[in-house]
């Protein structure tokens, strides 16, 4: 115990001395510099590494540094949710900024074959480097500040050759609002005399930490789905400019060294050239031989991958570009003890900005074979391009259709939409709510890489997900065609505004399968007009209506006929919903007064967030309901569970979730509540201590594999052959069930990244979603596995006392883009008294 004492001591004052860091410390020596650019302690108060960059305070020194520089521009691409600016730096010579637009003009020229091979050598290449994307991994966003002074004030041939020859596009903060989370949580917690304690308290952030941007999303898997104000802004700038190398700075544990791509071979997407991956692993060689000069221990291809094109390391390489992960182990703070030794936060950042610098150095030196490398993918894509089509939409649903339609067009995929309604493969595809995706565009790879359905792997092993096709996620009717009859080009789309509603003195009826009828009826709700639910279909002289068609009598409400008709009027035109009047009770089918239409009350949703809680997961659906469909949502933080109120509320959200997120007293208010008529709605974790506590009862089904000639070497892999990573499935639902309610098929696409499997019930009617005899649609599952799946069920619903209790085995919200199973989330809010 002494010794440790004693080492610890030592530490702490050697840590001290070594936190006297001058910025000599990380520039190269060899090099002289402009004495007219400020250092960044000149803006900061302090050079980088001794404290930890605010974004408000990266924003002052990038500005800064850019008005005393002529070759470096600066503008903002927008903001987060927080209002932070989404900074962008444009680093080259004074000559190519002068002539930039022509330059970007030529460069794109790259990709559309306008430009021929023999040209690629007197083009300059585009590398943007992007830093941070993680709030909490910093040593990123603090060597950007030490690499833009570099790039503005260094002098020399040497330089001068790197601005003459690249276009450099620095993104300082890829995740401004995380970043200044996490810089908060540091810097106030920095002891003056600095402690490398693993223990201390600067080495644990409050939940939910600053990894994540505003709504607890990682941003680093939204590169393919753009759902995030950050994302759609650095899809924009990557599209503008087509970059031939994107460089992404992490961190990973304090115990581990340096990390650079390319990641384990048997794990990238198979739709990546292997010319990309060559080109990867020479860029490495300088990435070496960088660290190499400076004493730095690091690795390559032994962790992380390239198969995911949602990451940011990922999505260049289905681009014809080449996208490069670096993650330096983290100190987490000013500094700690680990395994290695004391990691310094200077160190850290010593570490990105010399391979910010190897990354400059490989580009200049590879440039005409990663320029050939552009030239050829588009080249050959052109050369694979086959005739025909796909033709997706949802009948109906016009705003379902064009949400995936704007994620197309913010990847410059051609658009076209139909000449007219049509029947294809038993599809029907209107007009208003289809679009058509040729096959013959550039961007062909990338659409094949977005809507693949792919089952058979070179590997078992997945650092992400190891499937995401968005005709799935998005739940649309989808079908390829050899030929079909365009209509116009859409090169923004837009949706058409509704007619004006039809006024009625009795009643308007509001189909529930529309994409934001839920967001309507809450604001009915809100303006205290009753509404009843339909639990049978009905049909009036002109239309049918399904279950969970929502109801809106006109008499006996507190607001006048003129009134609800007004409000009616608006919302159906500024949401895209489906609104009927109806001039008559005596519908076929059920009748407008009848039983089965049932009174709705207005849900107050609060949902458990902090310690304990998976943040992602609670982040996602804060979102949705937050910004996405404007339904208040209270956040309440486990640690003030026991002295919360919760008789406000109709319905409590638990993310998943740990068993010790609330105590016993805890646990016990909540039976109590639910029992009063309270309902839970709860996913994956959180299921298995509602069941400890008896408050559902479910029966699960665990594989049986044990391992034989499995070595210990090998153990790890078999450990991950048996996890669901993220695979889509197939289940039939009961569309009669409530929490169907809106859905006009009887299958649905779902995914899950569980292995939490629930046997069905014995009485049928109890399994409204249940997974087919042949449930895999696309992504990776063991055979065990893949037979255990069958049958069991993702959804599960028990009363208890006057309260209600509702479990499913996966998020289903995934990521804000898995919009085909969002309705179920709101199917349990708005409809759980009917279940």
């Amino acid at each position: 115990m002494k010794s440790i004492l004693f080492a610890l001591t030592f530490f702490v004052c050697t840590f001290s001395q070594a936190q006297n860091v001058s910025l000599d410390y990380y520039l190269p020596t060899d090099v002289s510099y402009n004495q007219d650019i400020p250092k960044p302690s000149e803006i900061l108060g302090y050079v980088p590494g001794e404290w930890h960059v605010s974004h408000d305070k990266l924003v002052q020194y990038m500005t800064a540094v850019a008005e005393s520089s002529d070759r470096i521009s600066i503008k903002n691409r927008g903001f987060t949710y927080e209002k932070r600016p989404l900074l962008l730096l444009t680093v080259t010579s004074p000559e190519n900024h002068s002539n930039l637009s022509e330059i970007k003009k030529k460069h794109l020229q790259i990709v559309s074959g306008e430009v021929s091979e023999s040209e690629l050598g007197s083009m300059p290449i585009v590398v943007n480097q992007g830093f941070s994307i993680h709030g909490n991994e910093p040593s990123g966003s603090n060597a950007a500040l030490v690499l833009a002074y570099y790039l503005a004030a260094a002098e020399g041939p040497e330089i001068d050759k790197i601005l003459e020859n690249t276009i450099i596009l620095l993104d300082p903060s890829f995740n401004p609002d995380g970043l200044q989370r996490f810089a908060y949580w540091t810097n106030t917690n920095r002891s003056t005399h600095l402690n490398p304690d693993p223990q201390d308290r600067e080495f644990s952030e409050v939940w939910p930490g600053g990894r994540t941007n505003h709504y607890w999303f990682d941003m680093n898997r939204d590169w393919l789905p753009v759902q995030l104000l950050e994302s759609q802004a650095r899809i924009k700038t990557f599209y503008d400019w087509r970059p031939n190398v994107l460089t992404d700075h992490h961190e990973m544990g304090s115990n581990s060294t340096f990390f650079f791509q390319p990641g384990i071979p048997s794990r990238t997407n198979p739709l990546t050239p292997q010319l990309n991956q060559d080109l990867t692993e020479k860029i490495g060689n300088y990435h070496a031989s960088a660290l190499d000069s400076i004493g730095s221990l690091y690795y390559s291809q032994e962790s992380f991958d390239d198969f995911y094109y949602g990451k940011g390391s990922t999505f260049p390489d289905i681009n014809g570009a080449i996208g490069i992960l670096f993650e330096q182990a983290s100190s987490r703070g000013s500094g700690q003890l680990t395994d290695n030794g004391l990691l310094s936060f200077p160190f850290s950042i010593k570490n990105q900005f010399t391979t910010a610098l190897s990354t400059l150095e490989a580009s200049l030196g590879l440039k005409d074979q990663i320029l050939g490398l552009q030239h050829q993918f588009y080249r050959n894509a052109k050369k694979r391009a086959e005739k025909g089509a796909y033709v997706f939409g949802r009948k109906g649903d016009p705003v379902l259709t064009h949400e995936l339609a704007k994620v197309l067009s913010q990847h410059q995929v051609e658009l076209y939409k139909l000449e007219e309604d049509e029947t294809i493969n038993g599809k029907d595809f209107e007009v208003n709510s289809s679009y058509i995706i040729p096959k013959n565009q550039l961007q062909n790879r990338l659409v094949e890489a977005m809507f693949e359905e792919r089952t058979t792997f070179k590997d078992s092993i997945f650092y992400d997900v190891s499937a995401w096709s968005f005709r799935h996620a998005f739940d649309v009717d989808f079908t390829e065609v050899k030929s079909v009859d365009m209509g116009e080009k859409v090169d923004s789309p837009e949706l058409e505004t509704p007619k004006n509603l039809n006024r009625s003195p009795y009643a308007y009826a509001m189909r529930w399968s529309d994409f934001n009828s839920a967001k309507v009826l809450h604001k009915i709700m809100e303006a205290d007009i009753r509404v009843k639910v339909a639990q049978k279909p009905f049909q009036s002289e002109t239309e049918k209506f399904e279950y969970g068609t929502i109801l809106i009598p006109v008499q006996n409400q507190k607001k006048t006929a003129d009134e609800i008709y007004q409000l009616l009027n608006s919302l159906q035109k500024e949401n895209h919903v489906h609104i009927s009047a109806l001039e008559t009770g005596l519908t076929q089918g059920i009748n407008l007064g009848s039983p089965n239409m049932e009174h709705l009350e207005m849900p107050k949703i609060a949902m458990l967030v902090g310690d304990g809680v998976r943040s992602y997961d609670a982040g996602e659906m804060w979102h949705m309901l937050d910004y996405r469909f404007e339904i208040p949502v209270t956040k309440l933080d486990t640690k003030d569970f026991n002295r919360t109120s919760l008789d406000k509320y109709t319905h409590l959200i638990i993310p998943s979730s740990s068993s010790n997120s609330l105590s016993d007293s805890g646990k016990t208010k909540l039976k109590d509540w639910v029992s009063d008529g309270g309902a839970i709605i709860a996913y994956k974790g959180t299921a298995n201590w509602l069941k400890a506590e008896k408050m559902i009862d479910f029966t699960t089904k665990q594989d049986s594999v044990i391992a034989k000639n499995v070595s210990f070497d090998e153990r790890s892999e078999f450990y991950g052959a048996k996890r669901i990573g993220g695979a889509i499935f197939n289940a039939k639902i009961d569309r009669s069930h409530p929490i169907a309610y809106g859905y006009n098929d009887d299958e649905l696409a779902l995914f899950r990244n569980s292995n939490l499997m629930l046997e069905a019930d014995e009485l049928s009617f109890n399994n409204p979603i249940q997974y087919t005899n042949s449930p895999l649609l696309s992504g990776y599952i063991n055979k065990e596995n893949l037979e255990l799946i069958k049958g069991t069920v993702p959804f599960k619903h028990n009363s208890y006392g006057r309260g209600d209790v509702i479990i499913f085995t996966d998020n289903t919200n995934f990521r804000a883009f898995w919009l085909g199973t969002f309705k179920l989330f709101l199917n349990s809010i708005f409809f759980s008294d009917q279940m």
